[in-house]
């Protein structure tokens, strides 16, 4: 039996596109009960680089995606993670004709584990992670992961 997931987002913007160069990128995306997010568009000249874009939250999503698989394989293994820090990184390529696509999201966790003697089994559960991952086994994009533990 599949168990399926439904995600209803409100995506909201008003506005006038009467002049290209001059209407608002900028829109909501909310979900009940949670927080409303303000985004706005990736393009320079005219998106608001003081808030998020689609391409920040996928590379989010990807991110936060394996590291929650990640914390919860450690915890089925008895490694205690006290930090996790992930400065991932995506590489988006526009098309000359317009549009565009990601063509890699590479993640880079540092994580400190309490027990030196569990650091190959923590560098070895980001694998097992990202074999879980429900985004990163929805992109057709290369996910990478080039995870450093250290110990207490």
């Amino acid at each position: 039996m599949k168990l399926e997931h439904t995600y209803h987002i409100k995506t909201y913007w008003e506005g006038n596109t009467k002049d290209i160069k001059k209407y608002s990128r900028t829109h909501t995306i909310s979900n009940t009960n949670k927080p409303t997010l303000v985004l706005t568009t990736d393009n320079a000249a005219v998106g608001d680089k003081t808030k998020l874009n689609p391409e920040d939250l996928l590379v989010s999503a990807i991110s936060s995606c394996h590291m929650l698989s990640y914390l919860y394989l450690c915890s089925l293994a008895g490694i205690v993670v006290v930090k996790y820090e992930d400065n991932a990184t995506g590489l988006m390529i526009e098309k000359t004709s317009g549009g565009g696509s990601f063509k890699e999201v590479n993640l880079n966790p540092i994580v400190c584990i309490e027990d030196k003697s569990k650091v190959f089994e923590a560098i070895e559960l980001h694998h097992k992670a990202h074999d879980i991952c429900y985004i990163a086994n929805s992109m057709n994009f290369e996910v990478t992961c080039t995870p450093q533990i250290t110990a207490l």
